[in-house]
């Protein structure tokens, strides 16, 4: 952080504020203190019949691998709104939601992701700027090697696993 965004001065330091614990953003001009926060990523398993939606990359990072439609959540929306706001984007594709599948820090990033399970009733999807490719897999025809990043594996491990068992549970997990 280079200016004071209440300010402007250019009078910023890492320093812990009074009342804190951890070193934060402070200007000396003003006093204001920035926080810097963990960002949310929110998505879906999109599912429909016995088939997982992934999305190629089309924008970096991970630019041509598979992914779940996902992305930061927007001030001002709920994780729900964020994860069908996502979908649409990545796929021009709406699902009834389900439950919340997992919810996994990733503290190397400083991000939280949480994924819900989304049935389509229909397989009607397209891809978009951001999708050069979008197509529907079985669990056994899942490019798992291809797959864009590790937050998706351990959702799509974990949507599978669900299914087996007939039972939607909540996975937590810290993924370093």
């Amino acid at each position: 952080m280079k200016f004071c965004s209440a300010c402007g001065s250019a009078e910023i330091g890492l320093r812990i504020p009074e009342g804190d614990h951890r070193e934060r953003y402070v200007c000396s001009n003003c006093g204001t203190v920035h926080y810097k926060n963990p960002l949310i990523v929110c998505g879906v398993v999109p599912v429909f019949e016995d088939r997982v939606m992934l999305c190629r990359r089309g924008i970096e990072p991970r630019y041509g691998k598979w992914t779940l439609p996902a992305g930061f959540m927007e001030n001002g929306e709920s994780v729900e709104e964020g994860a069908q706001r996502e979908l649409l984007e990545e796929a021009a594709a709406t699902v009834t939601l389900g439950p919340l599948l997992t919810v996994l820090s990733v503290p190397y990033i400083s991000q939280v992701h949480m994924m819900y399970l989304g049935t389509m009733s229909q397989p009607k999807f397209a891809t978009t700027p951001e999708s050069t490719e979008i197509a529907l897999f079985g669990e056994h025809e899942i490019p798992w090697k291809e797959l864009a990043f590790r937050t998706v594996k351990t959702a799509l491990e974990h949507y599978f696993e669900c299914r087996r068992s007939g039972e939607f549970t909540l996975k937590r997990a810290k993924i370093e």
